[in-house]
């Protein structure tokens, strides 16, 4: 490791690292062009020298790096690590215990103390997401901790950083047994296929854990469920085990249907009764309003960013557009779930996106229940930007 280098902040931002702010921002380095390896460890000073934080250069996202710690005095070592993730693993003993659901977040970045490390359980296996090459230069030490804790079959690994920003796709597998995928998880005793070896994605997102519960108990029985953008049809599958009548699961990926047809099979629903159809989502609910198709739920869960053939979307700029299309073809009293996991604006400012989407159509709604990220996501109460999940659920009022 190379030797320690001074950075300092500019004035405007002394007090949000006096405020314990995790995120080093760009904007807050007077002297950014001192760094040069991602991994070397950075002191904060003020104009004075005096020392604000601790914390590493990896470049991710708006930041070059994260605070790890406050304390001057506090060594960055294997011990320092070991006590992040063994206090995290200790907040989630409830989750250990419950044999209803088999995988969960372990760690979750700054919210546990370290930024740009997640960590996941899958069933016996671990899954570490690398989000910049600096925190990927500590894989040691967070491997000897995990060994060290033990019990476990395989961890694998998400190197989710390069140069251009893109997932490195490369094998991960890290040590242990290598499985034998897909491994079958337990959500709140719902069954998932899941592959840590495939790919930047497994095949299910667990921050939706709440909100398919809330489908399957209380959105779904009896009803006819769209679910938009469905990637491997997780949201499908819980409106199915909560009786729906049917579900119809839109997404624009080819493979994503032959996932859906394997989470539908796992769970023993028959997946020949549902609908699964590969199709650019804007594009069906143009197809479903000329067809005059009715839903009585509604999913929306788009990713921040998408570009098609035909069409570019951004939750920032069109989920308004998105409310109005889904108002087309939804039954009076119909639910949509509308979620985001878009870092960049708040709860307040998704609800206006919804309003907005609602009085352009003329249609009055009230909000049913929300949801954030679920208790295993441990969330950094200085940094808003890391509650990053924000769901909605409105039901329309004739």
């Amino acid at each position: 490791m190379t030797k320690t280098i001074e950075l300092n902040v500019n004035p405007d931002f002394i007090g949000h690292y006096k405020n314990k702010y995790p995120l080093i921002n760009k904007d807050a380095i007077k002297n950014p062009g001192d760094l040069s390896a991602e991994g070397t460890l950075v002191h904060l000073i003020d104009q004075n020298s005096n020392f604000l934080a601790k914390g590493y250069y990896g470049k991710q996202n708006k930041g070059l790096g994260w605070v790890l710690t406050f304390n001057e005095g506090e060594k960055i070592d294997t011990v320092f690590f070991k006590s992040k993730i063994l206090t995290a693993i200790n907040k989630r003993q409830s989750f250990y215990k419950d044999k209803n659901t088999t995988a969960f977040r372990i760690f979750n970045g700054e919210g546990d103390g370290i930024g740009g490390l997640t960590i996941d359980y899958f069933e016996g296996y671990y899954l570490i997401n690398w989000y910049s090459e600096g925190i990927y230069s500590f894989k040691e030490k967070v491997i000897q901790v995990l060994d060290e804790l033990g019990d476990y079959k395989a961890i694998y690994e998400k190197k989710r950083f390069d140069t251009k920003g893109q997932y490195i796709d490369d094998d991960d597998f890290v040590k242990g047994e290598r499985g034998e995928f897909p491994i079958i998880i337990k959500e709140n005793g719902m069954s998932y296929a899941v592959y840590l070896n495939d790919g930047a994605m497994v095949g299910i997102f667990l921050d939706q854990r709440d909100v398919r519960q809330a489908i399957r108990n209380q959105y779904a029985k009896g009803k006819h469920v769209l679910n938009t953008f469905s990637y491997t049809g997780a949201f499908s599958v819980a409106a199915s085990l909560g009786g729906a009548a049917k579900t119809t699961s839109v997404d624009l990926a080819k493979r994503s249907k032959s996932k859906t047809i394997e989470q539908f099979s796992v769970n023993g629903i028959d997946f020949e009764q549902q609908d699964i159809i590969v199709m650019d989502v804007f594009d069906y609910f143009k197809y479903a309003k000329r067809k005059e198709l009715k839903f009585d739920v509604v999913v929306l869960d788009p990713p921040s960013f998408a570009r098609s053939k035909k069409h570019t979307f951004s939750t920032s700029k069109n989920y308004p557009e998105l409310i109005k299309d889904t108002l087309a073809i939804l039954e009076k009293d119909g639910i949509i779930v509308a979620s985001t996991n878009n870092a960049s604006f708040g709860m307040k400012k998704f609800k206006k996106f919804i309003d907005q989407g609602f009085k352009d159509m003329k249609v009055k709604y009230r909000i049913v229940e929300e949801f954030s990220l679920p208790a295993d996501f441990q969330v950094d109460r200085n940094f808003n930007q890391g509650n990053y999940l924000k769901v909605v659920i409105v039901q329309k009022v004739n």
